[in-house]
């Protein structure tokens, strides 16, 4: 998917800022909307032919477009939509869900043949730390940084050179740990195996998480990765740990762009970066993926969030067509320099 169909987005993003996601109760009667039910821990996965627990398979996230990153502050600590908010929010993704179909017989092709919409949950928000469900306040050093950012997510920026865009922009990639994040297309995650290591194939970006599991230490020379340095391991027979630390530090590490972020989402990074991730099989075709981020310099309290994987074996991934040379970048600067320069000769 090149940048241009990322452009296409900054369109309907309002339109889906308020939509679905995750395992949830079917009605809220009688349910207290503020309780997360516990990951289920009974489920013991098969194993691989070396004895490791056998997670490979393609785990889609697209049922979780639309679910928002953050809860409202009017939702509380609910975790849970209430009766009648799930209605409304059904009605939404329902409508927004027909646009294919619509444009279809209108003979145009518009955001509904390019979005991909999720299922209608329960769920308020995918973060679920802190307890309201958004985002914790950035300290002083965080919001210079922060300050600094530059993207075409960013409204009213100028645009002169390629620092003007964010990684993601230059097709570089989307970082962590927005890459994990549902976003409104190229939502494939597809596990692989080996003895020794766990890889995570992500469509987006068309990038690959190489994840050893076989006791390699963290303490190796900091290099600075764009997505970190990974190392797992394996807990309770059904539950993957993943820590990543040795991310590329500064004010244009990444941008955590998905449904219901805030519109200033410009996310620096530092070298305290810590990312902890843990993805239990709680069944043959689900895993519950659950994430705490941390990076005291740039976040005043750790912060997390709990997303359910579903298999779905038959789900092709398909090639990320973008790449720094993508033409876009030269249209934004040609079309800002050409809109300020008319403005200069308007004022004289």
């Amino acid at each position: 998917m090149a940048l241009t169909g990322r452009l296409r987005l900054l369109a309907c993003a309002a339109a889906l800022a308020l939509a679905p996601a995750g395992a949830s109760p079917t009605a809220a009667q009688d349910q207290d909307l503020t309780v997360l039910p516990p990951v289920p821990d009974d489920f013991a996965p098969s194993k691989t032919a070396w004895g490791d627990p056998d997670f490979r398979g393609t785990w889609p996230i697209s049922h979780l477009n639309g679910l928002p990153l953050q809860r409202t502050p009017e939702q509380g600590n609910r975790v849970f939509l209430t009766d009648e908010e799930f209605a409304q929010r059904d009605e939404r993704i329902e409508g927004l869900a027909n646009r294919y179909d619509n444009e279809d017989a209108g003979d145009k092709i518009g955001q509904g043949h390019w979005v991909e919409m999720g299922e209608t949950s329960r769920r308020t928000s995918l973060l679920v730390q802190p307890a309201n469900g958004r985002l914790p306040e950035m300290t002083a050093e965080g919001k210079r940084l922060s300050a600094l950012m530059r993207s075409s997510w960013r409204a009213g920026q100028e645009f002169d050179w390629a620092t003007d865009f964010d990684s993601w922009d230059r097709c570089i990639t989307r970082g962590l740990p927005a890459s994990m994040l549902p976003m409104q297309y190229n939502n494939g995650i597809r596990l692989f195996q080996a003895p020794g290591l766990v890889a995570i194939q992500l469509e987006m970006i068309h990038e690959v998480r190489i994840v050893p599991v076989d006791g390699t230490a963290h303490d190796v020379p900091a290099i600075g990765n764009w997505m970190g340095r990974s190392r797992g391991h394996w807990e309770d027979e059904n539950t993957l740990v993943i820590e990543t630390t040795d991310f590329r530090p500064g004010p244009s590490a990444t941008n955590i762009v998905t449904t219901g972020s805030p519109p200033e989402n410009d996310t620096p990074i530092s070298t305290e970066a810590k990312l902890v991730e843990r993805l239990t099989m709680t069944g043959p075709d689900t895993i519950v993926y659950e994430m705490t981020w941390s990076d005291p310099v740039i976040f005043t309290a750790d912060w997390g969030a709990r997303l359910d994987w579903q298999r779905q074996d038959d789900y092709e991934l398909f090639e990320y067509a973008c790449h720094e040379g993508n033409v876009q970048l030269r249209n934004y600067v040609t079309a800002s320099r050409a809109e300020r320069a008319k403005a200069a000769a308007a004022e004289k």
